[in-house]
C-alpha cells in the first residue's frame, strides 16, 4: 500500500494533501506540532479507510528533524511520497537585532526542507519511484522579506534536487501557490481583506491541480492560469518593478502585533 508522509498535515495546505491523499488511496504519516490536532486529522482520515500513523514533532528542533529523517529513511516501512510543507510567515524586519524569528523560519522552512527531502531521496532510490513534493510559494518570485527569500530558495533547491535525481524514477515538484484560503494568514498577521479576490485559491482545488503536476513530472506547478500569469511576468518584467510593487502589497498588510 502506497504511504506518503506529510509535515504539518493538520491545517490548511497540509490537511488539504492530507485528504486528498487519502482519498488517492495513500495510508498516511502525519508531522505535526500539535499532538490534539494530529489525533483529529488521524480521525478524519481513517474514517476514509485509511491507515495513519501521527508523529509529533517540532521541526524547528534538529532532533525532532533527525527523527522524521530517519521514519523517510526506514526501509521496512517505505515513504512512497513526501510532502514538505510545515511552514509559516515570517514578517519581521530584515534589519531586526533579534533574529530569533528568521533562525526558527530557516529551520522549518530551508534546512528541515532539505533534510528531509534528503532522506526520502535516499529512501526511494532503492526502490527506483517516489514523489517528493516541497511547498514553496508565488512569494519567492518577488521581494517581499525573509519569507520570499526562503521561499525562493525552497523553489532553487526543488528544482537543483530534480536534476541530481534526474533519471532515478523519483519525482521532484516545487508547488508554488498564491493566495488560500487557510489559516495561515490570521496566523501571520496579514491583513486579508487588502487581497484582491480574484488572486485567492482554495486549498483542495489548489492540491489536485498540484497532484496532477506531480503526475505529469512537472518540476515547477503553479496551479490556474491567473498565477502562471502573473509569475511570467514577474520573470519578465525589469527587478525595479518588482520591487515597487512588492513594496506596496507589503505595505498593505497588517502588522503583528507585538
Amino acid at each position: 500500500m502506497a504511504v506518503a508522509l506529510v509535515t504539518g498535515g493538520t491545517s490548511g495546505i497540509g490537511a488539504a494533501f492530507s485528504r486528498s491523499l487519502a482519498a488517492q488511496g495513500y495510508d498516511l504519516v502525519l508531522v505535526a506540532r500539535s499532538v490534539p490536532r494530529l489525533e483529529e486529522m488521524a480521525d478524519e482520515i481513517r474514517a476514509l479507510g485509511r491507515s495513519v500513523e501521527i508523529f509529533p514533532a517540532d521541526l524547528a528542533d534538529r532532533d525532532d528533524v533527525a527523527r522524521v529523517a530517519e521514519r523517510l529513511e526506514d526501509a521496512s516501512r517505505p515513504i512512497d511520497m513526501l510532502v514538505n510543507n510545515a511552514g509559516f510567515g515570517v514578517h519581521t524586519s530584515l534589519i531586526d537585532a533579534d533574529v530569533s524569528a528568521h533562525d526558527r523560519a530557516f529551520e522549518v522552512m530551508c534546512r528541515a526542507v532539505l533534510v528531509l527531502s534528503g532522506a526520502a531521496a535516499r529512501g526511494m532510490l532503492p526502490r527506483g519511484s517516489g514523489k517528493i513534493v516541497n511547498v514553496s510559494s508565488t512569494a519567492g518570485f518577488v521581494t517581499m522579506g525573509a519569507y520570499s527569500a526562503l521561499k525562493a530558495w525552497v523553489t532553487s533547491f526543488t528544482e537543483g534536487l530534480a536534476v541530481e535525481l534526474r533519471g532515478t524514477g523519483i519525482g521532484v515538484t516545487a508547488l508554488c501557490p498564491g493566495w488560500v484560503h487557510t489559516e495561515f494568514h490570521e496566523r501571520a498577521g496579514i491583513k486579508a481583506s487588502s487581497i484582491p479576490n480574484f488572486l485567492w485559491l482554495d486549498a483542495e482545488q489548489l492540491v489536485t491541480a498540484c497532484l496532477r503536476d506531480v503526475d505529469r513530472g512537472r518540476v515547477i506547478s503553479i496551479p490556474t492560469v491567473r498565477y502562471r500569469t502573473l509569475i511570467w511576468l514577474a520573470r519578465h518584467a525589469p527587478r525595479s518593478a518588482i520591487r515597487a510593487v512588492s513594496g506596496s502589497i507589503s505595505s498593505s498588510r497588517k502588522k503583528p502585533v507585538t
